[in-house]
């Protein structure tokens, strides 16, 4: 069973809206300039259950769109998307999160967000806080952790929830090593356990241990689909003859 379709979808963004008299102006005699930005052009994607999907692609070229539409955040201009089972996305970093509320109370607050009981979190919280490594600064507030302890926390949340598909964007590229050895370790895991993972990186050495399919983005268009190594080879050698 395939987890997650898109059949020819794009996503256009209308650009920042005019302010003043004095911008419409200079915008009325710039008529080249275009009105619309395409975040992604007509993507055709298909992502088996159980199979980890490694995505690459220089900044704007629409990788984060991506997870989003497939995860239902952002709704696509044309086409369709099929997602299948529970899925739980971790995009960006410290949303559902509140500054103010502790690290333990942050868990309940963000179990509720991804439809968990509180019972089930309250079942879940030793193993969450053991995973973020965070026990001694648990009971303070969020706004004193620092990026890297967010991402933890936010990381151990979300992979604690039963959820058939996780779609994570760039949240490795953040802990230090230790921990990003312990995601990688959990990551593994769930594809071992059938679940399905997408994986947004620009560590693409990270990529090649953790999926073996990766898909490379540019500019809102697949330039290539396959094995990880063939990919990433491919978009190296490409990085590599731009510098």
């Amino acid at each position: 069973m395939d987890a997650i379709e898109l059949h020819s979808v794009s996503v256009r963004y209308r650009r920042e809206k005019i302010r003043s008299l004095k911008e419409l102006m200079v915008r009325g005699l710039r008529r080249h300039e275009r009105t619309f930005l395409d975040s992604l052009r007509s993507i055709t994607l298909t992502v088996r259950s159980g199979e980890s999907l490694g995505i690459i692609g220089a900044n704007g070229a629409g990788k984060s769109t991506l997870l989003r539409v497939a995860a239902g955040i952002v709704m696509p201009s044309a086409g369709e998307v099929i997602s299948r089972g529970n899925i739980v996305p971790l995009l960006e970093l410290g949303t559902g999160f509140e500054s103010e509320l502790s690290g333990r109370e942050n868990i309940q607050f963000n179990g509720a967000l991804l439809g968990r009981s509180r019972a089930w979190m309250r079942s879940q919280l030793d193993a969450i806080i053991a995973f973020s490594g965070l026990e001694q600064v648990i009971d303070v507030p969020l706004r004193t952790y620092s990026t890297g302890m967010r991402a933890r926390l936010a990381f151990a949340i979300a992979t604690a929830v039963d959820a058939e598909t996780i779609l994570l964007d760039e949240i490795l590229a953040v802990g230090d090593a230790a921990f990003r050895v312990r995601c990688e370790e959990r990551i593994r895991s769930f594809v071992h356990e059938g679940r399905t993972v997408v994986l947004v990186s620009h560590d693409t050495e990270e990529l090649v241990k953790l999926c073996r399919r990766t898909l490379w983005l540019s500019r809102g268009e697949i330039v290539a689909d396959g094995p990880s190594e063939d990919v990433v080879a491919s978009y190296e050698r490409q990085r590599g003859a731009s510098v």
